[in-house]
């Protein structure tokens, strides 16, 4: 007897509800915007799940650090970090003073930031000169907001794994049977 193929979809696929709890609870991003971002990254054919086959694709080391972060930026996904997508980011970001126009301020830090990272003057910012401006300065890696894993708690769960793994003589560790679907 065939397996249906939405019973097999429960298993080996994650919709968006348990890969943004993957995102919160395990790598430690909470910006809904940017979570997103990474659902619709993974989910190379837009069907709505993200496939085991997709999960490893998004998770093996094809990208930079500065790509992932330029994808998570580009909220449109044109290949582009427009001059709205920056105020978009910013304006949640920075503390407001009183009796000073909100906007104000997160414009002013647009047109720094276009004039530091904006060589082509066409008010976006293109993934070459993104890259080229976070390898001098590696801070502006995360400019507009927290879009990558929390590193630490990445080491610090593959070390704990690490040890599982020993104390149970090798026995693999599956390690995120409940958000796969996985019975076991």
């Amino acid at each position: 007897m065939m397996e249906s193929d939405n019973s097999r979809r429960a298993v080996h696929s994650l919709d968006s509800g348990r890969f943004l709890s993957i995102l919160h609870s395990i790598f430690g991003l909470i910006d809904d915007r940017i979570t997103g971002r990474v659902f619709t990254t993974f989910d190379k054919d837009k069907d709505g799940v993200v496939g085991m086959e997709e999960w490893i694709e998004g998770t093996a080391h094809s990208h930079t650090l500065t790509h992932v972060a330029y994808l998570m930026y580009d909220l449109n996904g044109d290949n582009a970090i427009s001059r709205e997508e920056m105020l978009d980011f910013l304006k949640e970001r920075l503390i407001r003073r009183p009796n000073e126009d909100p906007d104000e301020g997160i414009k002013d830090l647009v047109e720094i930031i276009l004039k530091k990272m904006d060589y082509d003057l066409d008010a976006n910012v293109s993934f070459k000169y993104f890259e080229k401006v976070v390898k001098d300065e590696n801070l502006f890696l995360e400019l507009f907001g927290h879009c990558l894993p929390d590193f630490r708690v990445i080491l610090v769960a593959h070390f704990c794994g690490d040890i599982l793994d020993r104390v149970t003589l090798l026995k693999p560790l599956n390690v995120f049977p409940k958000f796969w679907g996985s019975s076991r």
